[in-house]
């Protein structure tokens, strides 16, 4: 899979864009706090990629993936995964519009990629370990 907009897409058909997620993450947890406080209109779900409904309603991305990078499916089925999710939330809540006008410049996806890698792969370090141990990092 590619990293910014997906080639995949899935069967099922969200009836809203579906923001998959690792809930046994401290810094995750409080990333996804934050958009749900952007999400003004109410028009996504949040789900913790360790709830047993994504493996039923979205097989086709793996959960090795999952636990690498948030996910984000669409209405469409379309996938979007990393700074891709990203860039894709940024359209779609109007409080992120500002930073939809940096991750649209073009050319700069690449550094958005590395960004978001640096930041996901160092996510238990920033966040701390969790309380109920369930953050290790790898």
């Amino acid at each position: 899979m590619t990293a910014v907009n997906q080639v995949l897409t899935t069967r099922a058909r969200p009836s809203r864009d579906t923001v998959l997620y690792d809930g046994q993450c401290r810094f995750c947890r409080g990333q996804i706090a934050i958009l749900r406080r952007l999400d003004l209109r109410g028009g996504l779900q949040f789900t913790s990629l360790h709830d047993p409904s994504v493996a039923v309603d979205f097989p086709e991305v793996s959960r090795a993936d999952l636990l690498e990078e948030m996910f984000v499916v669409d209405r469409r089925g379309r996938v979007w995964r990393g700074a891709g999710a990203v860039r894709y939330l940024s359209r779609r809540l109007v409080l992120l519009w500002p930073l939809a006008l940096l991750l649209h410049v073009p050319g700069s996806m690449p550094l958005w990629q590395w960004l978001y890698r640096v930041v996901a792969r160092n996510r238990y370090r920033i966040a701390g370990s969790c309380a109920e141990g369930s953050c290790r990092i790898p």
